[in-house]
């Protein structure tokens, strides 16, 4: 199928190709001159957030100098157990390594054909689909009602560990496909990288700065998604339901409301939030994985409000009020909706 083919019109969208909007019945024909969209610059094969490598050297850099001002005051006979604590970092990543593997190898379920085999092969996929030189090791874990999954490696392993909490949205009744997603994002990790020892040792008195270490792990977590989204793109609503609402209520979180927010919600405080934490927040998360034709948003929101065309394009839409508004006087006695800030 080439790239003017025929596609039907997105819903509450008009098609390019027929400026009055005129739309065909359901089931019927698509307008004339619909065409498939190529990929959008991050609906393609996945490419590392444009942040991700010039923070990554600032973090390195700072690690550098952390490291040297340490020996320089050991040197100088200015040291204390704090000093030798830092000195001694290698071995206690190495050892931290260690014992965070062997955790899932004594206590989890280990993904094989025969024991989830279908998060196995989900795992195989992903693998294969990087070019890693070997299936990386899937563990479940009990979860104890968290939500939440990782990669990392010890020696020349790496591994996948999935909260049994989060694995249990793989159920059919529920959404296999955010799990696909979920798998490939920590598949992701590991083809970009970032569970290398001797970059968590490069980075790891940098990643301890302010808004700085944060920042490198945001952009890491976008160059994830990058990985995710390419693996299962239709995934990617159940992943933001099942991360704002939990794993029962998933399926009620509308994707383009909550993405909206991304632009409704500001002010300062939202600002520091995201600046502040190690993932994007949820709602920019949302609006980068409705948009693949630009990065995640790292400092600032996303002004624009669109809706998916396919293949990851878009078009603006004009701004829709926000969610939580209500038409005056649709409220009992009296009630109004404080202004949005």
């Amino acid at each position: 199928m080439d790239a003017h083919s025929p596609i039907p019109n997105v819903p509450g969208v008009a098609d390019a190709a027929s400026p009055s909007g005129d739309r065909p019945a359901a089931g019927g024909e698509p307008a004339a001159g619909a065409f498939w969209l190529p990929p959008a610059r991050f609906a393609a094969r996945p490419r590392l957030h444009p942040w991700e490598i010039p923070m990554l050297i600032l973090v390195i850099a700072a690690t550098l100098v952390g490291y040297l001002a340490i020996v320089w005051l050991v040197i100088l006979g200015q040291f204390s157990e704090y000093f030798l604590l830092l000195l001694a970092l290698p071995l206690i990543l190495l050892l931290i390594r260690g014992l965070t593997y062997a955790g899932p190898r004594v206590n989890g379920v280990q993904m094989t054909p025969t024991q989830f085999a279908e998060g196995y092969r989900m795992v195989v996929e992903a693998a294969a689909r990087y070019g890693l030189e070997y299936v990386p090791d899937a563990y479940v874990v009990l979860g104890n009602g968290m939500v939440n999954a990782f990669a990392s490696g010890h020696g020349f392993r790496r591994y996948v560990v999935v909260y049994s909490d989060l694995f249990e949205i793989g159920g059919r009744a529920r959404d296999p496909e955010a799990l696909e997603f979920i798998i490939g994002h920590e598949i992701g990790h590991i083809a970009a990288g970032h569970t290398s020892y001797w970059r968590q040792l490069a980075t790891s008195v940098g990643m301890n700065i302010p808004f700085v270490g944060a920042a490198l792990s945001r952009a890491q977590e976008y160059t994830a998604d990058n990985y995710g989204y390419y693996t299962r793109p239709a995934g990617a609503p159940g992943v933001v339901g099942v991360l704002s609402s939990g794993k029962y209520m998933l399926s009620a979180v509308d994707f383009d409301q909550f993405a909206d927010r991304a632009t409704h919600e500001r002010g300062f405080f939202t600002w520091a939030v995201n600046a502040l934490a190690s993932h994007p927040v949820l709602t920019w998360r949302a609006a980068a994985l409705r948009d693949r034709t630009r990065p995640g948003a790292m400092l600032f929101r996303p002004r624009t409000i669109v809706r998916g065309v396919g293949s990851g394009n878009v078009v603006p839409v004009p701004p829709p009020p926000h969610p939580a508004a209500v038409a005056p006087g649709s409220l009992p006695n009296g009630l109004s909706m404080p202004p949005r800030v």
